[in-house]
């Protein structure tokens, strides 16, 4: 991660930015820092993802080309599937 944008100082790491987060907290474990801790709620929204059996023959194929491409073979599929339905006047 090279995130150039600058961050407050944070209260227990004293960093500035994400690259000296992650340095600090591989070197400490949060035991250390529990009792500065405190709880929070977070809401997470997720995209519903659907699976699809694919043939072991095609998906070994599709995960070739996706290696060729530097994309994972689920990021190829989806590719392929937008562009196949771009195309497709029937609907």
């Amino acid at each position: 991660m090279n995130s150039t944008k600058q961050l407050e100082r944070t209260s227990i790491s004293s960093a500035t930015n994400p690259e000296e987060i992650g340095e600090f907290w591989d070197k400490h474990s949060l035991d250390e820092y529990w009792e500065q801790t405190h709880a929070v709620e977070v809401t997470v929204r997720a995209l519903l993802r659907c699976r699809v059996t694919v043939d072991p023959t095609i998906y070994s194929q599709l995960e070739d080309r996706a290696r060729r491409r530097g994309l994972l073979p689920e990021t190829l599929i989806n590719l392929w599937l937008a562009e196949r339905l771009a195309l497709d006047t029937t609907a």
